[in-house]
């Protein structure tokens, strides 16, 4: 048996995000005596005790804590020194947790978060086995300008590491930017394929069109993100704009931009068009997702993007930039002749762009079913959580452990 230690910034049960639910849905399917993985992790919640097992991974929990703190909490003094400090405490812990486990591997989630820890524990245990997963889906230029306060140790997160595994083709070029010249795996994140591509009673999903006022010949649009500028929502509801007044949008997410949207729908004499949300559960968005017409999400950036493959598996067309880790899996039937189409593709920052994309799937009937199947079957073969754990055992976990 293997151990293997595991940086992460958050855990279960709380304060869970892609990168932290990447982490469980593939450690439970890698059975305990082929690898057990320990994790050490911030606490921030002071009902949370220090140590627990949480599926295969046995969590070390440290840091500044609240009782029952929220999100909003997270970014607040003395909370929000918790991610400075880990940088360094978390180092100290893991140096403590091998000297009692003595560790084959360890493994940094996200560069940004713990490549800075996990690259210092390296340089003290070079015998000790170093993975780096990008998991990351802000700017890259963004990302640099936050580090730069650390940024030699950041850099060295990324050369002191034994192999990186990226979820995209875009995260891979940035750790070649960074000075990695190691072994490379590509292996994107996974959805619920089962979960989004189910189907409901059609009382169900009426419920949800009576909910969002949706009536015979209204098109909606909808969209699942937090409300923050590289999603882009300011993008499709000036789009709104430019199309028929059967056409509306629905928002699922919350974010600091909220009151952005909200302004502007009325600028552009849309409000009425835009319907906000709120937080909706990840049980319940799947039959959102139905109730709708077309997902658009014109994204500034991002690592790989789960909400379009959750999209996929539901079976409404895609509308979507090809920045970043989309640019692996949104094929438009126009500028990737190349590809089997899966979505329809639209320039950064381009309203008549989304208005025009909505128009073509609305009209080209037989062409948006094709597309809608063709994105389908690639969410099924591609981004099911057993074929990925399966490829995380073989490509990463095995060669990593067995390099010498």
């Amino acid at each position: 048996m293997k151990r293997i230690l595991i940086f992460s910034l958050a855990y279960y049960p709380k304060h869970v995000g892609g990168a932290e639910v990447a982490i469980k849905e593939i450690t439970d399917r890698i059975p305990k005596e082929e690898i057990e993985f320990h994790m050490v992790t911030l606490r921030f919640d002071d009902a949370l005790p220090k140590i627990e097992q949480v599926g295969n991974v046995l969590v070390h929990r440290i840091g500044v804590t609240r009782h029952n703190p929220t999100m909003a909490d997270l970014r607040k003094f003395p909370l929000y020194l918790n991610k400075f400090i880990f940088q360094f405490s978390s180092v100290k812990k893991a140096n403590e947790l091998h000297k009692k486990y003595r560790y084959d591997g360890i493994w940094a989630m996200m560069a940004h978060s713990t490549g800075v820890p996990a690259g210092i524990f390296k340089t003290f245990h070079p015998e000790v086995k170093y993975l780096l997963t990008l998991q990351e889906g802000d700017p890259i230029p963004h990302i640099k300008k936050k580090m730069l306060p650390v940024y030699f140790l950041f850099i060295r997160g990324f050369v002191k590491a034994d192999m990186v595994h990226a979820i995209s083709t875009y995260l891979s070029k940035w750790a070649r930017d960074m000075g990695f010249k190691g072994k490379m795996e590509i292996i994107p994140n996974a959805v619920d394929i089962k979960h989004f591509s189910q189907e409901f009673p059609i009382e169900e999903i009426q419920a949800i069109k009576t909910k969002l006022g949706k009536k015979n010949g209204d098109i909606f649009m909808i969209t699942t993100s937090r409300l923050v500028k590289k999603n882009a929502c300011d993008d499709v509801i000036k789009a709104l704009a430019l199309l028929p007044k059967n056409i509306k949008f629905a928002i699922l997410g919350i974010g600091p931009d909220e009151e952005m949207l909200r302004t502007l729908a009325k600028e552009k004499r849309v409000g009425e068009r835009v319907i906000f949300l709120g937080q909706i559960s990840h049980r319940e968005m799947p039959k959102y997702l139905k109730a709708c017409d077309i997902f658009v999400r014109p994204s500034l950036s991002e690592g790989m993007g789960n909400s379009f493959v959750e999209a996929f598996a539901a079976g409404i067309p895609v509308i979507s930039t090809q920045e970043g880790g989309i640019a692996d899996f949104l094929f438009d039937p126009d500028t990737n002749k190349d590809k089997t189409p899966t979505g329809r593709a639209v320039k950064p920052r381009d309203p008549e762009g989304i208005a025009r994309a909505v128009r073509l799937f609305l009209e080209k009937k037989g062409e948006t079913k094709e597309i809608i199947a063709n994105a389908r079957k690639l969410a099924f073969g591609k981004y099911d959580w057993d074929r990925v754990t399966k490829d995380m055992r073989k490509k990463v976990f095995e060669r990593l452990l067995s390099q010498r």
